[in-house]
C-alpha cells in the first residue's frame, strides 16, 4: 500500500488560541511571549498582524516592542494549548490510526490505508483543514507528501489555511529551488556551513556528494542528503506507540547571571533533582552525565563524564556536574543558562555489580531518601522540600524545570524526554 502522508501545522498556535479565547485584541497585533523579570523574555508565538510589523518568533521582548510599539504581550497558557493539541488530534484520529505528534501543533499523518474509503491524500487534506477550522476555531496548513520530510515542507509552503502537495513526480520542481534552511535539520549553523561550501538550496544538497556532506556535517550530511533526494522512509508512528527513550535532560535560563560555583552548585542541584525525579518516574537509571552551560555572550559548550554504575541519584550527579564544569570553565564570563542530562539510560532493575569500595548501604539511604522527596512533592508541591544552599544569600533561585517549562516540538527520531 502506497504511503500517503500528511503533516499538519496549527498556524500561529499559542497567538491563535489567545485571540480566540481574547475578542478583544483579535484586532491587535498579539504575541504570546515569556516573563523578561525571569530572562524568559522572547516572543514564542505571534499572530499575523504582529508578524506583518516584523515581529518575529524567538526575539526579544523589547526588540519586538521597538519593532511594533502597540504589540500585546499574553503570557503562555500551555493547559490550554494542550487541550486545542488533544482535540485537534481526535480529528486527525477519524482518518486513521498513524498520528505522530511532532510538538503541540504539529503532527503526520499516514492516510494511505484511508484512500478508498476518504479520497485521495490532497481531498482528506482539505476535509481536516475545513473541520478545524469550523469544530475549533483556529487554522492549519497541511502539506501532503509520500514521506514525512516533505509533508512538512509542504506545510510550510503556504499559510495560512491551506493545502500544498509535494510529489514523487513534482518534488525536484517544488521542493529543490527553495533554500536549504527550509529543510528539517538545517539551522543556523548548518546553513552556514553550507552556504560557505556554495550550497544554498535544498537541491545543492540533493546533488552534492554525500561524501562531502558527511565530511563537512557527520552523519547529518548523509541523513540531509538522504532527506533532499526524497528517500526518507521513516514511518509515521500509531497513535499510543512510543519508542525507548534515550536520555532524560533539564536546562533553565537563570533568573539572573551565575557568578561563582555557588551559583552554578546551586543551580546543578535543582536541575539534577529533576533529571533524577524523571528517571525513577520512568524505571530508569544512567551511566553518562552530560552538561550543557552557556555564557551571558551566549557562548555555550557540552561535556559529559560517566558513572562507575548506573544512577539516579541526584546526590551522585550533582557532585560529577560540578566536575565536569570546574574542569571546564575558568570564569571568563557569568553563566547564563545551564543544563544536565542522563544518557545510556538501563531498566532500574538492571542488575549492577556490588562495588568494594563504595558503601552500599550509604547507597541505599540515599535512593530511599530521594524517594520519599518525590512523595512528598507529589502530595505537597515542588516547594514543600528543597536543599539548604537553594536559601544561601544571592543564590535564592525559584526554579521548577520539571513543571514550569516551555513546551518544544518532540525530535523528530524518537528518544529523547
Amino acid at each position: 500500500m502506497p504511503r500517503v502522508v500528511l503533516h499538519s501545522d496549527i498556524n500561529n498556535f499559542y497567538a491563535g488560541v489567545e485571540c480566540l479565547h481574547r475578542p478583544a485584541i483579535r484586532s491587535r497585533p498579539v504575541a504570546v511571549a515569556g516573563d523578561p523579570a525571569l530572562r524568559h523574555g522572547i516572543v514564542l508565538a505571534k499572530n499575523d498582524l504582529a508578524k506583518a510589523a516584523g515581529v518575529t518568533t524567538g526575539e526579544p521582548i523589547w526588540k519586538a516592542l521597538k519593532r511594533c510599539p502597540d504589540l500585546v504581550l499574553v503570557p503562555p497558557n500551555y493547559p490550554l494549548y494542550l487541550r486545542y493539541s488533544r482535540m485537534a488530534r481526535r480529528i486527525y484520529g477519524d482518518y486513521t490510526d498513524q498520528v505522530e505528534p511532532f510538538g503541540l501543533d504539529e503532527a503526520w499523518l499516514d492516510v494511505g490505508g484511508s484512500a478508498a474509503l476518504r479520497g485521495s491524500g490532497e481531498r482528506i487534506a482539505h476535509e481536516i483543514r475545513a473541520r478545524v477550522r469550523e469544530e475549533l476555531g483556529v487554522t492549519v496548513s497541511v502539506g501532503v507528501s509520500f514521506n514525512k520530510v516533505f509533508a512538512k515542507l509542504g506545510s510550510d509552503m503556504k499559510k495560512p489555511d491551506a493545502v500544498s502537495v509535494i510529489t514523487r513526480e513534482n518534488f525536484r520542481e517544488k521542493a529543490w529551488p527553495l533554500p536549504a534552511k527550509d529543510l528539517l535539520f538545517v539551522g543556523g549553523a548548518t546553513r552556514r556551513k553550507l552556504l560557505a561550501n556554495g550550497i544554498a538550496t535544498i537541491g545543492d544538497i540533493a546533488l552534492s556528494s554525500p561524501v562531502f556532506l558527511r565530511s563537512l556535517l557527520g552523519k547529518w550530511g548523509e541523513v540531509l542528503w538522504t532527506f533532499a533526494n526524497g528517500n526518507d522512509s521513516s514511518p509515521v508512528m500509531r497513535t499510543g506507540e512510543e519508542s525507548a527513550i534515550k536520555s532524560i535532560g533539564n536546562s533553565t535560563t537563570t533568573p539572573r547571571d551565575l557568578a561563582c560555583d555557588g551559583d552554578v552548585r546551586a543551580v546543578f542541584c535543582v536541575l539534577c533533582e529533576s533529571v533524577a525525579a524523571r528517571l525513577r518516574t520512568h524505571g530508569l537509571k544512567g551511566r553518562t552525565l552530560q552538561i550543557r552551560v552557556r555564557d551571558c555572550d551566549l557562548s555555550s559548550f557540552e561535556r559529559q563524564g560517566a558513572f562507575d554504575r548506573p544512577t539516579s541519584l541526584a546526590c551522585e550527579m550533582v557532585p560529577r556536574a560540578m566536575e565536569l564544569f570546574s574542569a571546564n570553565y575558568a570564569w571568563a564570563k557569568p553563566i547564563r543558562s545551564l543544563g544536565a542530562r542522563m544518557t545510556g539510560l538501563v531498566p532500574a532493575d538492571t542488575p549492577a555489580q556490588v562495588s568494594l569500595f563504595c558503601d552500599e548501604a550509604a547507597r541505599m539511604k540515599a535512593e530511599r531518601l530521594e524517594a520519599a522527596i518525590d512523595a512528598l512533592r507529589s502530595r505537597f508541591g515542588h516547594y514543600c522540600i528543597g536543599r539548604a544552599v537553594l536559601l544561601r544569600e544571592g543564590a535564592r533561585f525559584s526554579i521548577n524545570p520539571r513543571d514550569e517549562h516551555t513546551i518544544h516540538p518532540v525530535p523528530f527520531f524518537k528518544g529523547s524526554v
